[in-house]
């Protein structure tokens, strides 16, 4: 009888003991729908206000008739739930563009810029767009006129593709492409300016020459204060391949552009979709999507002044694309894309999150929608060390809209 007790006393220590052990599971991130149900809504941008919250924006129409206006929410509870939507009167005319997104930025005195794109038909090109900004210096409450991002906006018949950051100096850093050109050749100028004040955009110049004309760029600020961009270039006329230089002095000079992958990508065209980058400790880590030597989403390091390493694959999916990516726990690196999944009748799309390490091993891949829905563009945000939101636009309807999951790593 003693032994009976003593083996059933040690089971149960045991039971307790891998009970402990073992890896809790984790409920699935609930999706939680932003936008107006009834009104399309598309394009989510991802950033911080000057207090380090949370801040989701998005376009949505304001009617059955197509009038688009650029929206924000802020969340109070790093991410679980959002206020309600505010929206820029003065972004009347913006085209939803879900890889030309429109953005918003928060100073650190709590000015914000809102940016976004316009249609611009023209003679040279049709589908020709422009690119304007906005600002508030009361909270959001009134907005400026829109102003063309270009300084002279009367020779600027193109302007798309931009982004911004925050410079160390507290003045505002944009860049993006634009149809003004020294050479015939095929291609768009990659265009640099900073705030002056409250000023606006001041002392535009042309950073490089001959980008693939309709993919994102993207700047980036590390932790030592270097302004990195990085971008799709066009090499020897045909091969679109991934590039980037770096600024150590808030946008006064750059470094001479270098090729991130040598993936040698010759396409009479553009496929819409532009890389992006992010910073651990000791590595600057890039991600995009190409179809030379291989289709899909790449990823690659660079070691603190060492080169880049060899590409590797993320997803070898056909059809991925849109690569994001952020740093979360100091040293690990979340990347979402969205890529298609057939199904009985049509292709859908969902999408990929891949979880790696400082070095780039590989820890985790998992997927954030089902199958069953048609979700794209996704963009991410770390709201906490551990804790991410990653938000998309779900086109399954018509009336697309803007979903976001807050995410415990």
């Amino acid at each position: 009888m003693q032994y009976l007790r003593t083996l059933l006393y040690i089971t149960f220590i045991g039971l307790i003991f891998n009970s402990c052990q073992r890896p809790l599971k984790q409920a699935a991130p609930v999706a939680v729908r932003i936008s107006s149900p009834n009104l399309k809504s598309s394009c989510p941008y991802l950033t911080q206000d000057h207090q380090g919250r949370p801040v989701l924006c998005w376009v949505q129409a304001q009617d059955t008739a197509g009038n688009f206006l650029m929206a924000y929410a802020v969340s109070l509870d790093g991410g679980q739930t959002f206020g309600n939507p505010k929206f820029i009167a003065t972004t009347q005319g913006v085209h939803p563009h879900d890889e030309n997104l429109s953005k918003i930025l928060f100073r650190e005195n709590g000015d914000i810029i809102a940016m976004f794109a316009v249609n611009n038909p023209n003679p040279e090109n049709n589908y020709a767009g422009l690119v304007k900004y906005t600002q508030s210096f009361d909270g959001g409450k009134t907005w400026t006129a829109a102003k063309q991002i270009a300084e002279d906006a009367a020779a600027s018949i193109d302007e798309r593709y931009f982004d911004m950051t925050l410079l160390p100096n507290g003045e505002v850093a944009v860049i993006w492409l634009d149809s003004r050109k020294e050479t015939p050749a095929e291609g768009s100028s990659l265009y640099y300016a900073s705030t002056q004040g409250r000023a606006g955009f001041k002392h535009e110049k042309v950073i490089d020459q001959q980008l693939c004309q309709c993919c994102r760029t993207k700047l980036f600020v590390d932790a030592t204060g270097n302004l990195h961009a990085v971008y799709r270039g066009i090499i020897n006329g045909t091969v679109r391949d991934m590039m980037h230089l770096v600024s150590p002095d808030n946008g006064k000079s750059f470094s001479e552009p270098e090729r991130i992958s040598a993936d040698n990508w010759a396409i009479d065209g553009c496929p819409h979709s532009g890389p992006a980058m992010t910073a651990t400790n000791n590595n600057l880590h890039f991600v995009w999507y190409t179809m030379g030597g291989g289709s899909g989403v790449y990823y690659c390091r660079k070691p603190d002044k060492q080169g880049f390493s060899q590409r590797e694959i993320v997803s070898n999916v056909p059809s991925a694309k849109h690569p994001q990516i952020c740093t979360f726990n100091q040293e690990q690196l979340a990347i979402v894309w969205d890529e298609q999944t057939q199904q009985p009748n049509n292709l859908n799309n969902r999408i990929g999150l891949q979880i790696r390490d400082g070095k780039g091993q590989i820890i985790r891949n998992t997927h954030l929608t089902p199958d069953s829905i048609s979700a794209t563009h996704p963009v991410i945000l770390k709201v906490a060390e551990s804790a991410i939101i990653v938000a998309y636009t779900d086109k399954t309807t018509p009336n697309s809209q803007v979903w976001y999951k807050l995410i415990t790593l």
